[in-house]
This record gives C-alpha cells, sequence and structure tokens, in this order.
C-alpha cells in the first residue's frame, strides 16, 4: 500500500477526529486541520502519525500557510477531505426559512462554501501533483433540491441546507473542469451523526460515517467523480 498524504479539516474532533484515526492507523500521513491549533495539537499528540495544522475557513492566510508547509514537506498531497463546517440555526428541528437573520446566512456560506471553495482551490496545485488525488466534500442530504422539492421530511435549516446546496454545486463544477485530471472530486452524506452539530437526536454513530468517506476518499481510477454519495448509493441532487 503506498503511503498517502491526507488532509482532514475540522479534525480535531466528530467525524473529521475518526476519519484522521482511520487514515494513521493504515499507516498515511495525515495533517490534521483545525481552527484552535492547541485543541488541534492535543488531539494529534494521541494519534501517531498526524500532523497538527492551523486552518480557519474564515482565514485564508491559513490556507496559503498549509499548502506551503504540505509543499515542504512532501511537495504532493493525495486526499483532501474537507470536513469543517458550521450549523448557524440554533435549533435544528426548527425551520428557519421564513426568518433567516442575513447574518445566519452569511456566517454559513463564509464557512461551508466559500471556505471550502478557497481552501480547495488553493491546495488543488499539490493534488495535481499526486498520482490519484481524492477531494471528499462533507455535504448533507439536506442540500438535495430533490429530496425538498419531493416533500421529503428533511430538516428546513435553510442556512445550512443552502449552503450545502452550494457546495454541491462546486463538485460538480471542480469535476468538470478537472475531467482531463486524475483527480475525483464527490460530495458525501455520511448520515445523521451525533456530533457536536449533529446532536442526540441523531440516529447514528460517528463511526457509522466513516463508510461513504473512506469509500470516496480511496476511489480506484474508474471511480465516479462529480457525485453525490452515501455509503455508495446515488443522491439526487
Amino acid at each position: 500500500m503506498k503511503r498517502k498524504i491526507v488532509l482532514i479539516t475540522g479534525a480535531n474532533r466528530g467525524l473529521g477526529l475518526e476519519t484522521a484515526r482511520h487514515f494513521a492507523e493504515e499507516g498515511h500521513i495525515v495533517y490534521l486541520g483545525s481552527r484552535n491549533l492547541h485543541k488541534g495539537k492535543t488531539v494529534a499528540a494521541g494519534i501517531p502519525g498526524s500532523i497538527p495544522l492551523h486552518l480557519d475557513l474564515n482565514d485564508p492566510h491559513t490556507f496559503t500557510a498549509a499548502a506551503e508547509i504540505i509543499s515542504a514537506d512532501h511537495g504532493r498531497l493525495d486526499v483532501l477531505i474537507n470536513n469543517a463546517g458550521i450549523m448557524p440555526e440554533p435549533d435544528i428541528m426548527r425551520d428557519s426559512t421564513r426568518d433567516v437573520p442575513a447574518d445566519i446566512l452569511k456566517n454559513a456560506f463564509d464557512t461551508n462554501f466559500f471556505g471550502v471553495v478557497s481552501l480547495s482551490n488553493t491546495l488543488l496545485p499539490l493534488l495535481l501533483k499526486s498520482e490519484a488525488p481524492r477531494i471528499v466534500n462533507l455535504s448533507s442530504n439536506v442540500g438535495s433540491l430533490t429530496l425538498h422539492a419531493s416533500g421529503a421530511p428533511l430538516m428546513k435549516t435553510f442556512a445550512y441546507n443552502a449552503s450545502k446546496t452550494a457546495l454541491n454545486s462546486y463538485t460538480v463544477h471542480l469535476a468538470n473542469a478537472c475531467a482531463d485530471t486524475p483527480l475525483k472530486v464527490n460530495s458525501a452524506h455520511p448520515g445523521w451523526l451525533k456530533t457536536d452539530m449533529g446532536t442526540d437526536y441523531a440516529p447514528m454513530e460517528v463511526r457509522e460515517g466513516l463508510e461513504t468517506v473512506l469509500w470516496l476518499a480511496n476511489l480506484p481510477d474508474d471511480g465516479p467523480s462529480g457525485g453525490f454519495f452515501h455509503k455508495q448509493e446515488k443522491i439526487a441532487w
């Protein structure tokens, strides 16, 4: 097995942490991205093979610094898992569509969309130096316009949902833009997990969310790109 260079954002807790542990246990080099570097260092100390990295999706300076560190250390990046995100609505069980404040919408898009796009584009040159680069964008089925239009019983946290819909659009556009390269980029719905964001309302344990993420991060050369998946099943946009 070839050792991979992996960067995971929001990796100091929840699904990001579980993903970091998995890759490190397999012997890969894991950059553990976190907004709070102290917390990242504390977590990384318990995961052999992981390297704490300051990454704040609201601070583009941390993007360029991270790219410079990875470039100097390895000259390439094999896997980028865009896991970090926020749920700005305080009540996830309430429909916020008719009265969501503008600042809540802005916060959601700044982190869940603009930050992810900017970071990914900053790291793209390093990814394209890999033989088999993979980007996994952590989305959610609440970003599916098809499911909402069908009347499916989904959360109606409009700011969060809309930011994930926008992220899905980036997934498709980036896949098309890089169709002539080995890069594969996909959106993942890991499931509704018991994390700080998912809360105890969630029916799934964190480790259950790994399945979709790991499958997309380790796709073979003939695997899909520009898709939206949950446990290898396609989700309608």
